[in-house]
This record gives structure tokens, sequence and C-alpha cells, in this order.
């Protein structure tokens, strides 16, 4: 019985990958019959440890586990599709799943416990806190001042263009929901994301639909830089790095902190089990010191000292530059500014 029914999985997997762009997927197979279904925008080598400690605690309990990106999720559960658990770091299209309908409520002690700034109404709750980050290239920038603020990041590639041409990696926030998340946040926040998108802009940046796969072009020495990436990816990436390759910058004059997030959409099904492992990432999500997990804690983003750092927080305003008037005149001018050539 339990082999015939992860042979339906995967029959079922086969019909979602044509309807889903999948980025990554494994099944977990636990000794029972019943499955928790997962997608998520968090990189299997990143989040394995989260699924085995759920797992040695229920070992019955098989867990599916699929990857794509944050807008293929938003797009996937708003269309129906069945999963138990959606985790994400585009907190802003988390936020308006829960907002318009497309997550079911979950209480328990553990999510009562979270702040109330990473929690909203029992239907979204955070557990990590994650700064964006730059990640360069040492021997790129060989020779020269690393920058430490934005202005200094703009006075750097101004003044080398033929090093960084075609080399300055960032997110095409067309495509990429955190990409747009961090984008919007930092141009309301600081008028520096403007006149740093045209610098970049006159040097034939490469857009990217994900940090991982920025970070890696950094480390390969194709790019000189990245710009907006998840710190938790570019510390796990840096961790495997021995050559010195990769270093990693937070801008001093403004940092940027997503909420990574997890919703139970209105489809699930195992619903007791998507709560159980809510309230494991909600605890971890609590603890004093960031320890051996990948992903840091609420409290534990590593930007605490740097000026303007918060986390990005739950609530409507996140869905000001998801209205479709405000989303077409921010890419409109994002188009200007990084489409130069």
């Amino acid at each position: 019985m339990r082999d015939t029914c992860l042979a339906l999985i995967l029959i079922c997997l086969g019909t979602l990958a044509s309807a889903l762009e999948i980025e990554d997927h494994r099944l977990f197979p636990g000794s029972g019959d019943r499955v928790l279904k997962v997608i998520s925008t968090a990189d299997l080598e990143v989040f394995e440890p989260y699924l085995n400690a759920f797992q040695s605690e229920q070992p019955s309990l098989s867990i599916d586990y699929t990857v794509v990106s944050s807008a293929e999720l938003h797009r996937a559960i708003r269309s129906g599709a069945v999963f138990d658990l959606a985790l994400s770091s585009a907190m802003d299209l988390q936020f308006q799943l829960a907002n318009d309908g497309f997550a079911q409520s979950h209480q328990s002690e553990r999510t009562a416990s979270l702040p109330e700034w990473a929690r909203w109404r029992d239907l979204i709750f955070a557990f990590t806190a994650e700064p964006a980050v730059v990640v360069l290239s040492t021997q790129r920038f060989s020779g020269l001042d690393l920058p430490t603020t934005r202005q200094e990041l703009i006075t750097v590639l101004r003044e080398y263009p033929e090093r960084f041409d075609g080399a300055v990696g960032t997110y095409d926030v067309r495509d990429s929901g955190l990409g747009y998340l961090f984008a919007t946040q930092e141009a309301r926040s600081t008028d520096a994301y403007w006149r740093l998108s045209e610098v970049m802009g006159r040097l034939n940046p490469q857009l990217y639909c994900c940090s991982g796969q920025m970070i890696d072009d950094v480390a390969a020495g194709r790019l000189a830089l990245a710009y907006n990436v998840l710190g938790s990816y570019a510390a796990e990436r840096l961790a495997r790095d021995s050559g010195g390759r990769v270093q990693i910058l937070g801008m001093e004059d403004f940092a940027n902190a997503i909420l990574r997030t997890a919703i139970i959409p209105s489809t699930a099904q195992e619903i007791t089990a998507a709560g159980a492992l809510i309230d494991m990432l909600a605890g971890l999500g609590q603890r004093e010191a960031p320890g051996d997990w990948p992903l840091p804690p609420l409290g534990h983003s590593g930007a605490d000292s740097l000026v303007g750092f918060g986390p990005i927080r739950l609530g409507p305003a996140l869905m000001v530059y998801l209205d479709p008037l405000n989303r077409r005149t921010f890419l409109t001018e994002w188009e200007n500014a990084l489409e130069q050539r």
C-alpha cells in the first residue's frame, strides 16, 4: 500500500511539472501512507536539515518537497494547486495570498508566542529574518577599496566601468517575486536605489531569478558582484568556499530584511501535519542563538547594527506595489534604468 501511494505521488508530480516550473524536487519517504506536500522557495541544500528534523519527530510521514520561484509559488496557490504548506521569501506575495482568502487559519501556543510583527491573523507566520546583502568576487575587486554604502558602490562602478561591464548581477524584478520586494522596499526607503540602478544599467547588468544563481556566478568569477541577494544563502555559500573567492558586504547606509513566511493553503489536506511543521519552524525562529541551522532566526539576521535595518513588516502596506497600476509604473521606471543598451 505504501509503495502504491508513493508511486501515485510520482505520477501526480509528473502532471504537476507540466503546469509548474519546478526548480528542484525531492521525496522524503516515511514509513506510513500520509504525505505532506510542501511548495517552497528555499533551496533543498538549505532546507533539508529542517525537513530531516521534522521527519525524525514524525517518521511515518512522507514529505514531498517542491522548489519553485516565489512568483511561481504565488501563481500555483492562486490557481488552486494542492499543497499542504507554502514557504516563501516573497512576503508581499504571501501576504496577498493570506489576505485574499487562499490560506487557512492555524493556532497554537508556539505561533501565539511569535512577535506580533512576525504573524498576521493566524494565517501567515514568519520564522526567519534575512537581510539583503552584496556579494562580491575578491579577485575582481582586487586593489579596490571595498564599498560600504550605496554611494561608495556607485563611485566604484563609475570609476572602473571596464572592470564591471557585464559583471554586475541583480534580480530581474519582472520575474522574481523576492527581487521585486527588495527593489520596491528599497526604492521607497532611499533615493540612492534609483541612482545605483541607472549606473548598473550602463554596465550591461546580468539579470537573474534567484539568489543562488547569482552567488554561484560570483564564486565562479563570472560576476564581480551580486546586488541584494539573500544574506542566508550568501553565508551558506561562503561556508563552502575555502578559497576566499567570495565576500559578503552589508550596506551600512541602509539594509532591508525579509521575513521568510509560511501559510497553509486553502487546498491543504494534511492540515495537522502542516501546522506541526509551522510550529517547529516558529520555535526555531525564536531560538536565542543561530546555532548550526542554515537560516537565521528572527532576532539574529546579522544586520542588527546597520543603519535603517529592520524586518519588512507584515501588513497591508506590503500590497501597495502589487496594485497593477503601481506595479506597471515601477517596472517601467526599472526597465528605463536597468535596460539602457
